[in-house]
């Protein structure tokens, strides 16, 4: 991967619908606070959506000037997902994994 494109990086998870709102608080304030800390990251959000099915999934997409910026956020393996430790406590499935894309133009 060309280390001179824009990088975006997304994960997914599924909490009970009840929890939507505690999750995304704590989300916000451990890895999108810990995402927006580290330099080379342009932004990131948080995004939900309701399911239906008492379920909601949420979803990070965070944008980095590089993958050596992602890198200094996630660690040498930059596609393992970071977990922090009331995960467990509220997330019904998760992505193990992220998801990154090059931005090009």
């Amino acid at each position: 991967m060309d280390d001179h494109h824009e990088v975006v990086r997304m994960w997914s998870g599924t909490v009970r619908t009840r929890d939507r709102d505690v999750y995304a608080e704590y989300v916000e304030r451990t890895g999108m606070a810990q995402y927006r800390r580290t330099p080379g990251n342009l932004d990131a959000w948080l995004l939900t959506r309701d399911v239906g099915d008492g379920t909601t999934e949420i979803t990070t997409v965070s944008r980095w000037r590089s993958f050596e910026a992602v890198a200094a956020f996630a660690g040498e393996d930059v596609d393992t997902a970071v977990f922090y430790p009331e995960d467990d406590r509220f997330l019904l499935t998760r992505d193990e994994r992220v998801r990154h894309y090059e931005r090009h133009g």
